[in-house]
């Protein structure tokens, strides 16, 4: 179980992170490791060349059971089930009634009847909360966050670790393994293909109670393949190269599927879900904004809330900013591309495309980048 006893909720290797000098910080109501001992950038850069290891535990799970409980799922959810099987793994939307993002999850078909749902830290309770209501009879929603450790091992060799360490691996992408008895619940052990940083991975469900031992396991397996232990700001600056979003910064309430780019989590044919009618509507009329990536082509970082505008008409040879035609929602320094990089949301009506030239209002000075629709570095997910 997790540690509730502060304002901040500790994972269950809350002791193991302490006790290595990793540097922690709130995320989602969590006190999590943001950095180990060897930084961002040498934690960036083993993922993307090696391997990696993740507690990502702050991440919600949550089961819903029994009979009719995948109509129910997707009837709430925007993806469509019959899209996957049994062993396979979905990325899906919970919308509010107005096509808003509640959140974005994973959900996880173990059977028609067990499903494993994956929302963020500071939206499962919501998540949660919305599949409880009218829930028909017999299909049961168990919140188990804090029950249940989630580890992410991502970068070209984690298939070597998760052999070294007893673990399935090699099975496809977006496909899962569960160890152990399927019907457990909480105590069994999922592994799935899948990750949030563009190369290839896994992501380990095990229970809190064999959190550590299963963390010390792939920890030496990771150090023999020459990686490291990674935090969520390596996490971060990974998935913005990816151009995956991050909810309360890239997508939320305010913004839609439409707008995001994330139609393909749309059963668009599906007859029934929460928001269905008012994202169906946006995508035949045509949305007021969409998202895209900015490459900063001056010197300057990009950071989430900035102002973007097209260059000013007027002459000169430094560029003057425009009219403003969108904000920037995610930005950071790529450690891969050693350039600034950034997602941003930006008006249809302005007619930009890749290549075009913006400019950034940085505290008064002008920094230049062109659109560009990421990933920035190319993605290795699927290898």
């Amino acid at each position: 179980m997790v540690d509730t006893s502060s304002a901040l909720v500790r994972p269950p290797l809350h002791a193991a992170h302490e006790a290595a000098g990793a540097r922690l910080a709130e995320f989602g109501g969590w006190l999590m490791p943001v950095e180990h001992g060897a930084g961002t950038l040498a934690e960036h850069a083993a993922v993307r060349e090696r391997v990696g290891l993740f507690d990502v535990s702050h991440l919600g799970t949550v089961l819903v059971r029994g009979d009719g409980a995948l109509a129910h799922v997707d009837s709430v959810l925007s993806n469509a089930l019959s899209r996957i099987e049994a062993g396979q793994a979905q990325y899906t939307l919970c919308l509010d009634e107005s096509g808003g993002i509640v959140d974005d999850l994973i959900v996880y078909r173990v059977a028609d009847d067990d499903l494993v749902l994956v929302p963020n830290a500071a939206n499962a309770a919501e998540v949660v909360r919305r599949l409880r209501d009218g829930a028909p009879a017999g299909v049961e929603v168990v919140d188990v966050h804090g029950d249940v450790a989630v580890l992410a091992v991502q970068g070209p060799r984690s298939d070597a670790v998760l052999a070294a360490a007893g673990l399935p691996h090699g099975h496809d992408y977006m496909s899962f393994v569960v160890s152990g008895d399927a019907t457990a619940g909480a105590e069994r052990t999922v592994v799935c293909r899948t990750g949030y940083t563009g190369e290839r991975g896994y992501e380990v469900l095990v229970p809190a109670a064999r959190a550590l031992e299963v963390w010390e396991r792939l920890r030496e397996a990771v150090a023999a393949e020459g990686g490291l232990p990674a935090g969520l700001a390596a996490r971060d600056t990974l998935r913005t190269e990816m151009g995956y979003p991050l909810h309360g910064n890239d997508i939320s309430r305010d913004v839609s599927p439409v707008q995001a780019g994330l139609g393909f989590a749309v059963g668009w044919r599906k007859e029934r879900f929460t928001g269905r009618d008012a994202v169906v509507a946006e995508k035949e009329s045509g949305p007021a904004r969409r998202a895209t990536g900015l490459v900063a082509t001056g010197r300057g970082v990009p950071r989430a809330g900035m102002a973007v505008h097209v260059p000013a008409a007027e002459g000169g040879t430094a560029p003057a900013l425009g009219p403003r035609v969108g904000t920037v929602t995610s930005g950071t320094f790529s450690p891969t591309t050693r350039t600034g990089i950034a997602l941003a949301l930006l008006d249809t009506a302005a007619g930009l495309s890749d290549g075009d030239e913006v400019v950034l209002d940085v505290r008064g000075r002008v920094l230049p980048c062109r659109v560009q629709r990421p990933p920035f570095v190319p993605s290795h997910v699927r290898d």
